[in-house]
């Protein structure tokens, strides 16, 4: 058995991009308890669990109880898969029903007992508790560093557009496709779906009506190291016209807009015919991630261009822009 620990800004949507990655890595979410789930999977879904974006760590679950004495001799009677020293850390969740504070201590004092050396300062081995309705202990295989996220935002990137989303949710969004080897963005901007897209080792490929970002979006893939790309000048509303293939996953962020930046046409009548295109170019059966502004009925537009609904998420952004994120599938 496994966890994962998951954000807290977009929980719902979190979720659904470990559920996505399982679906292919093999295995399923067996529990929540607020932001931690129980995932019945085994190393096979390591690789995929390595790609999320929305989360915050994953690891190994050995232990679950009801109360911190049921923990504790629990504890007792298990194997410790603990290489080198340790240091027991407690992760107190907003739903933690237990008293928690002395558990670090006593549970160390648990595994000390079985021949394990303890260090409180960077140990090789982390032992995670968490206690939301339960109390629940592993060991940490994998902690996503927000700093790798937060080095690829758009100010530190060398084609700098400040209209970018957050790369962990770019991320995520490639993620709920299932794309297993190629992505496209027919509205690519700066590249950032690209570039996070890249970074898991699939082919990318980018579409922008703008010259400047097609030349700025190969800046930003190249200096991040990703070399696997095809990018092309035109129209996302005639994608057919652009390749003589098809996807098996699309992602991509459209502009919000007026008129000037929308290559002169009206908001929703771009987002329609975008929708039409990216049908005519993705497998069926092929995934599409796709963020729109509240004021647009992205579901019912979406059903209207010949998709079914997968997700949605929704997702304040400041005073003026509020929009939800989409996952529809080709039927």
């Amino acid at each position: 058995m496994l966890y994962v620990e998951i954000l807290g800004s977009l929980p719902e949507m979190a979720v659904d991009e470990v559920r996505a990655m399982l679906e292919l890595g093999g295995g399923e979410i067996a529990g929540r308890d607020y932001l931690f789930l129980k995932v019945n999977a085994d190393e096979k879904a390591f690789p995929f669990l390595e790609r999320l974006g929305l989360a915050h760590e994953y690891g190994k679950l050995l232990v679950e109880a009801s109360s911190i004495e049921e923990l504790l001799d629990k504890a007792k009677e298990i194997e410790w898969p603990i290489k080198g020293t340790f240091k027991v850390d407690t992760e107190t969740m907003a739903n933690c029903g237990h008293e928690v504070t002395d558990l670090p201590g006593k549970l160390g004092a648990v595994i000390h007992a079985k021949g394990f050396k303890v260090k409180l300062s960077k140990p090789d081995t982390l032992v995670r508790v968490y206690c939301g309705e339960k109390i629940y202990a592993g060991i940490r295989l994998r902690f996503f560093d927000p700093k790798d996220f937060e080095g690829r935002k758009a100010h530190h990137r060398p084609f700098f557009r400040p209209i970018s989303l957050h790369p962990r949710i770019s991320r995520a969004l490639v993620n709920l496709t299932k794309a297993r080897e190629e992505i496209l963005d027919p509205m690519m901007g700066a590249g950032g779906i690209l570039m996070e897209a890249g970074l898991l080792g699939l082919k990318v490929y980018g579409v922008d009506i703008k010259p400047e970002m097609v030349e700025g979006a190969e800046m930003n893939l190249r200096h991040y190291g990703i070399r696997d790309y095809v990018l092309k000048l035109g129209d996302a509303t005639r994608l057919e016209e652009l390749f003589d293939k098809r996807f098996e996953a699309i992602a991509t962020d459209p502009p919000y807009g007026t008129s000037a930046t929308l290559a002169g046409r009206r908001r929703e009548e771009l987002y329609r015919e975008v929708l039409e295109s990216i049908h005519t170019v993705l497998e069926p059966g092929g995934r599409l991630a796709i963020a729109f502004p509240t004021s647009f009925d992205g579901e019912a537009e979406g059903e209207k261009a010949g998709f079914r609904l997968v997700g949605k998420y929704y997702q304040r952004v400041h005073k003026s822009l509020e929009r939800y994120f989409y996952v529809f599938e080709k039927v």
